[in-house]
């Protein structure tokens, strides 16, 4: 694979203000205490999967 033709590394979605609410979700970014934990040794897949999650709660849902 050339380099010009890999995709791009999926970036953080941290802003530096870890605060969990009562349910496990960061007050910041939307991310579990667990995604935030794990999120150094996901795939870009997982890391796109995360992100897909975020949008999800950030919308309101809850519970994912």
């Amino acid at each position: 694979m050339s380099e010009t033709s890999r995709k791009p590394a999926v970036r953080s979605p941290c802003v530096g203000v870890c605060v969990l609410d009562e349910h496990d979700l960061c007050t910041a970014c939307c991310r579990s205490g667990l995604e935030i934990a794990d999120w150094g040794g996901m795939s870009d897949d997982e890391k796109r999967a995360v992100w897909a999650l975020i949008r999800r709660r950030e919308q309101g849902e809850r519970g994912i």
